[in-house]
């Protein structure tokens, strides 16, 4: 009996041990919960521990424990659970046990009656509180309730009361493999040119299964045959299409028509298929397929536009000509609901409003445009269209839970009502603000997504005042404003709370090349929302590399206000563009930056001569093109190859024909260089032919080239090489004879010119100094003289012969003239005052004679020089 009575009491220590501890470790987990500030894990902790309780304390313990968390919890309890189920489950299949996920028992559902709340027309999900589970009430058709949507789900509210709480149940639909993709017709019919180059493509249909995920479309399939291959693409919003590609030519006249079969597969299981028949009629000449200006348009339309309102206009063009070149264009594999709001007109591919857009079904279009010819040629193009939310849509505010009357001794925080507002527009149309009435003793508070919570702010007093009108107010924040209200009457019952932004991410400007230093490129500005010194923005440029050069080795930037200048004129040909970045730093402490990219591309300029690399120009030899004297009319010579280091039309060069020995024989051809013959080469012929090309570029203005080719008309070498040297050495000689002659012809003319200018300035000069002396001197006496022992004794004195002299000399004169005259003629006179003078005929005379003889002489004199000239040429030339 003692040894049993021990082993009991020590059994009972043991048991009230490890019950101390169970509790212990329950404690720690509560509080753990109440630290993640979630009231539904505590409720969870309990339940999931709660065994323990019960078995060391019993079912009375437990209560006082669920008691005392319903104290702690007096305040609105907010849970989220989540479900996934198939669709199209039988009606009352299981969901989900509710009453164990949320850690509530049987009786708390019926004691708070707790039921769903949703704003769906239709209920899906029941809630059977008697056994604490969720069933499904209607038939679900993922497809019919979301669409394309995905992930799907629909969520409600399960509310119970006394105390209140509010659990959200969210159930996520998962798709399965109940429908086949189909194509919405059962035949496609294409027209397509015998011309159309491989590569070339067509748009086939697109098949449609409302599945998601693997049970939606996955592949094409095109049937086997020789001429065409199908290649998949997909588009953003993972939607596939498929575009027939030609691989081999097709011919007219072996097939004129061809059936083709294309399978539209998905990746359920079991797998699904769908197909349409193509058929393909093959066309004559048509071999310049339409294309578009663009790959992808885009274009914003505002949502609620009216009809026909202009959005955007495709174009495309063909260059084949006639009704060939006449193009139509249509939507491609347009989706039907989008074939009633959007129209394009065939002709000018015009893209219209045609019927309701609406921002909050779809924001964004992508739809697929094709031009065809007549011929049958078609190419596709992409729209994107943009949506503009409109504040179309007024907040709509629904009371979930309303508590009235209230106690007036409620605690601050109370719950007094939970509100759910919804607005169906999106970004700030959508975001909503929930307000109430200032002055009032209570405030509002978001709790989850779109629930707002209101509760007591200060402690109500019901002698002061005994109910109050709360109006609740849901303003969105779009532009105009919408709001709505919706006043709640509580009644209290009686008892007892930057930095710099560049207007864009990158720039980009151009500058031609060979710029002035010091030319302006570009400014960039930045903007700060701050205010003074915080918002004074300085401009820096990032240190990085641009080839071997930093980028302060091309531009500069003002601090100031952001002017990039150039430092140094640009070549095109060395760099073509130069990408760098700069910072926008603000004045504050510690500063604030952002940076943008700046790109400059250089223009190029006609700067540079075409360079001649064939045939190459050499100095010492002759290098001749031989063409047989049986050569037909268009015989290659030769080809001039010329290279321009600009771009663009810049360096589009073209070939003349500036000289040739005989024009009529060759011609050059002006995009290629290439000389031919124009007519037949006949024996007629010169051998020796030589042709001068001109290599000109396309730019403002242009710069040319010159290169000079010998072309031997001959039918054997030995011929070509005498009559070439021959030719090398005449034109040497020639060119060195041209030459000399010339040299020499400049220097007789100057030669000559000076001679006779010089001659006649001395002539003249003393011409002059003659006449002056006998216009001074006519009236000067002779005075005779008589040598000493000698008289003149009329004839009779020694002499033979009377012998007169005439001496003219005047006082400054340093030469003297002595004229020996004839015995005969007296040429002196005496006057009546025994003094000799010289008549007026005779000193006339002597003057003429004079002049004569210094005439003469200059004659003789440039008789000589030329005789002289005429040598030394001679000499030179030989």
């Amino acid at each position: 009996m003692c040894e049993k009575k021990e082993r009991a009491i020590s059994r009972n220590s043991l048991v009230h041990s490890l019950a101390v501890l169970n509790l212990r470790t329950i404690f720690f987990k509560l509080v753990f919960a109440l630290l993640r500030c979630s009231l539904r894990n505590i409720f969870i902790e309990f339940c999931m521990e709660g065994y323990a309780v019960n078995h060391w304390f019993g079912w009375k313990m437990r209560w006082q424990v669920i008691l005392w968390l319903m104290s702690v919890a007096y305040r609105t309890i907010d849970c989220q659970i989540r479900y996934s189920v198939p669709e199209e489950m039988k009606k009352g299949s299981l969901i989900g046990n509710v009453a164990h996920d949320l850690g509530l028992d049987l009786k708390r559902l019926r004691a708070g009656r707790a039921r769903i709340v949703t704003e769906q027309s239709t209920q899906y999900a029941e809630l059977k509180a008697d056994k604490g589970i969720l069933v499904v009430n209607e038939r679900i058709d993922r497809e019919q309730l979301c669409g394309e949507t995905t992930p799907c789900s629909f969520s409600f509210e399960i509310i119970l009361e006394g105390p209140m709480e509010l659990h959200q149940v969210t159930v996520e639909i998962i798709d399965i493999n109940d429908h086949s993709p189909v194509f919405r017709k059962n035949q496609m019919n294409f027209e397509i040119s015998e011309s159309a180059t491989l590569g070339s493509r067509f748009v086939l249909a697109t098949a449609e299964d409302p599945d998601v995920g693997l049970n939606a479309l996955q592949n094409y399939i095109l049937a086997k045959n020789n001429n065409f291959v199908i290649k998949q693409y997909s588009n953003p919003d993972g939607s596939k299409y498929a575009e027939m590609v030609l691989q081999k030519p097709l011919d007219r006249e072996e097939n004129p028509q061809l059936s083709l079969k294309l399978i539209a597969v998905d990746g359920g299981n079991p797998q699904r298929s769908g197909t349409i028949n193509i058929d393909v009629t093959v066309l004559d000449a048509n071999d310049n397929a339409p294309v578009f200006s663009q790959t992808v348009y885009k274009a914003t339309v505002v949502e609620n536009a009216a009809t026909d309102t202009y959005i955007t206009t495709v174009n495309a063009t063909d260059a084949d000509s006639g009704s060939n070149g006449e193009v139509s264009y249509a939507f491609s594999n347009l989706k039907e609901h989008l074939s009633e709001i959007f129209r394009i007109d065939g002709h000018s591919g015009v893209i219209s409003v045609a019927g309701n857009v609406d921002f909050e079904k779809d924001k964004r279009y992508e739809i697929r445009v094709e031009v065809k010819d007549q011929g049958g040629l078609t190419d596709t193009s992409k729209v994107i269209i943009e949506v503009s939310d409109v504040n179309d849509n007024t907040p709509v505010i629904n009371i979930m839970s309303f508590s009235s009357p209230v106690s007036e001794d409620s605690p601050i925080g109370t719950t007094i009502a939970i509100i759910n507002v919804k607005d169906a527009d999106s970004g700030e149309n959508g975001q909503i603000t929930c307000t109430i009435d200032n002055g009032l003793p209570f405030k509002i508070k978001s709790t989850l997504t779109n629930y707002y919570t209101l509760v007591t702010d200060t402690l109500l007093d019901r002698e002061a005042k005994t109910d109050y009108n709360i109006s609740v107010t849901a303003s969105d924040r779009g532009s105009p404003t919408l709001s709505t209200s919706k006043t709640l009457h509580l009644r209290v019952s009686d008892i007892n709370d930057n930095p710099p932004i560049f207007e864009q991410n990158e720039y980009h400007t151009t500058v031609p090349e060979n710029n002035a230093p010091g030319t302006s490129i570009f400014t960039v500005n930045a903007r700060d929302s701050d205010w003074n010194q915080n918002a004074k923005v300085s401009y820096f440029l990032e240190e990085m590399q641009i080839g071997e050069e930093t980028v302060t080795y091309y531009v500069s930037i003002n601090a100031d206000n952001g002017e990039i200048r150039a430092i140094r004129p640009f070549d095109y040909e060395q760099i073509k563009q130069i990408r760098f970045t700069v910072k926008a730093q603000d004045g504050g402490s510690p500063p604030l930056s952002s940076k943008a990219t700046i790109t400059i591309s250089i223009q190029d300029q006609n700067d540079n001569n075409p360079q001649l690399l064939y045939p190459v120009q050499t100095g010492g030899s002759v290098v001749a093109e031989i063409v047989p004297r049986s050569a037909e009319v268009g015989y290659l010579v030769t080809k001039v190859v010329a290279v321009d280091v600009d771009s663009g039309q810049n360096a589009w060069l073209s070939y003349k024909l500036q000289k040739a020995t005989d024009r009529a024989l060759f011609e050059v051809g002006l995009q290629n260089g290439e000389i031919r013959t124009v007519r037949q080469v006949t024996d007629k012929d010169a051998v020796k032919q030589k042709l001068t090309v001109v290599v000109e570029d396309n730019g403002q203005p242009s710069r040319s080239a010159t290169v000079n080719i010998n072309v031997a008309v001959a039918d054997s070498f030995p011929e070509v090489l005498s009559e070439f040297t021959d030719f090398t050495h005449d034109k040497d000689y020639n060119d060195n004879l041209t030459f000399y002659l010339v040299l020499a012809l400049a220097v007789v003319s100057f030669l000559f010119i000076v001679s006779i200018i010089a001659i006649l300035s001395v002539k003249c000069y003393r011409w002059r100094r003659e006449r002056m002396f006998y216009k001074s001197g006519a009236n000067l006496p002779v005075i005779p003289y008589y040598p000493p022992l000698y008289a003149d004794i009329g004839g009779t004195g020694t002499l033979q012969h009377v012998y007169n002299y005439d001496v003219c000399r005047t006082a400054d004169s340093r030469k003297s003239d002595l004229k020996h005259m004839r015995p005969t003629q007296s040429i002196i006179s005496l006057d009546t005052n025994g003094t000799q003078t010289l008549t007026h005929a005779q000193r006339e005379k002597l003057i003429i004679d004079d002049f004569e003889d210094q005439v003469r002489q200059i004659i003789i004199i440039i008789i000589i020089i030329i005789i002289i000239i005429i040598i030394i040429i001679i000499i030179i030339i030989t």
